[in-house]
Formats: structure tokens, sequence, C-alpha cells
């Protein structure tokens, strides 16, 4: 479930990640280093379930980290070619499985932070996404560690949310772990 975004002047009705030249704007780029610093904590909204992190894996058509580039299918955040009133950011990182309300809402958090902390991105990447080191939490349980530790995001989203969002998804997560699964019977039966 990809996210496309941009952000809009309501009196102007201007993209704001575009200069009156037709150039990226600073908020364009403090928007991709916001989704780059606060996705990996935002996991457990992206990749709610256990089974969601399966797909993040190298060459699998998902990204596995955070890096960013103009119109390159191998990274998290992907930036169209498109004109300059067009100019977006699209967000590959949510998975179909996940609330697409919150995706949206997760993602546009993200962004603001990044543009309010006026953070920088990382220069964006050229080559091939797959290749670079996993950047994203490999399992929910790392995910729901990161969310409830950051700060930033749980003041964006709501104290209330946040705790009772990591609540639901750590009872899933320990119920998980009660049942033994037919590939463990299978696989380790002879080995235990």
């Amino acid at each position: 479930m990809h996210v496309h975004q941009n952000v809009v002047d309501e009196a102007t009705g201007r993209n704001l990640f575009t200069n009156r030249d037709g150039g990226p704007t600073g908020l364009f780029y403090s928007y991709i280093a916001g989704l780059q610093k606060y996705t990996p904590a935002l996991m457990p909204i992206f990749a709610p379930y256990i089974n969601s992190y399966r797909r993040l894996s190298r060459f699998m058509a998902a990204p596995i980290n955070v890096q960013w580039g103009y119109d390159n299918r191998t990274v998290g955040f992907r930036v169209p070619h498109s004109s300059p009133q067009a100019r977006r950011i699209e967000n590959r990182i949510p998975g179909v499985d996940c609330n697409p309300y919150l995706a949206i809402a997760a993602t546009l958090a993200a962004g603001y932070l990044g543009m309010t902390q006026h953070l920088e991105p990382t220069e964006p990447l050229a080559s091939d996404g797959y290749r670079q080191p996993y950047q994203l939490p490999r399992n929910l349980e790392e995910g729901l560690s990161l969310m409830g530790a950051c700060e930033p995001l749980t003041a964006m989203l709501g104290e209330t949310f946040v705790r009772a969002y990591l609540a639901l998804k750590e009872t899933e997560y320990e119920a998980f772990f009660r049942v033994i699964s037919s590939w463990e019977r299978k696989h380790l039966l002879l080995h235990v």
C-alpha cells in the first residue's frame, strides 16, 4: 500500500515541495528526512502483523531500508518523475495488511516532524537499494520497542493511542509465541 503525499498551502493551493522556480524546497527535503528518521518506529503501523515482515526481504519488490531516490523503486521513499506542481513523495513501506488511515496519518506525522525539526535527508540513492543494509525492524517485536521509545511520535500521535496500540500488538505477539507451528513440529521435533 504505497502512500503518495505532498503538502499544499491552504490559502494559495501551491505545492510546498516546489519553489517558484520549479526546484524542490527545503520542506521537501525535510519531509523526506522525517520519513527516514521516524519510519523504523512506525513499523508496527506499516507492518502490523508478525507475517507483515516476510515481504520486507531483499529483492521481494518491497523496501528494506529508509533510503530515498528519484524514480527508484528499490528504496523506501521514491520521488516519482512529475511536473513541479505534482512533486510528491511515495512511501513504499506500508503493506497491504495495514490500516490505510493509520498509514496515512503516520506518514504525515513523520514528514511533519521532519519539517518542524528542519531535518536533512541523506543523498538520494541512484543505485540498487537492495544492496544497502537493512534499516527497518526485521520483526514486530523490534518495531514495538522502537515505537514505544519514540517520544516525538508519541506526542504527535497521542499517548493514549500509542499506549493502546502497543498493548494490543504486544498481546497479539505474545499469543503467537504460545503456539507451536507446523514448521517447528516438522523440522525441529527430531532435533529437540
